[in-house]
């Protein structure tokens, strides 16, 4: 009973070591990708025509959303007025 301890059992795994010449670097190569070598990704500062560019688009979506809000507001009227119509021509009813 002395050899069981509350501490976990540490793995029997060892890693996997790549010679340099056999790997292709991490992460491996998606489908379609092999012999491509690395990719970069630049990433400058907005410019001008870019900012105006942004805010239209930012302007283009919100403007859809306040489209649909109000649209929603306005599906809503006819039904609620159904609703209190027929509440009023029911108490009506009740009373006769």
């Amino acid at each position: 009973m002395a050899d069981k301890s509350d501490k976990p059992e540490r793995s029997r795994a060892e890693p996997e070591i790549l010679p340099p010449d056999r790997g292709g670097g991490w992460p491996p190569p998606r489908y379609g990708d092999a012999g491509r070598g690395t990719h970069r990704i630049y990433v400058t500062r907005i410019g001008p025509f870019g900012f105006a560019l942004l805010m239209l688009v930012v302007g283009l979506f919100a403007g859809v959303m306040l489209l649909i809000l109000v649209g929603a507001a306005l599906i809503w009227i006819p039904i609620v007025v159904v609703l209190l119509i027929a509440a009023a021509i029911s108490g009506l009813l009740r009373r006769l």
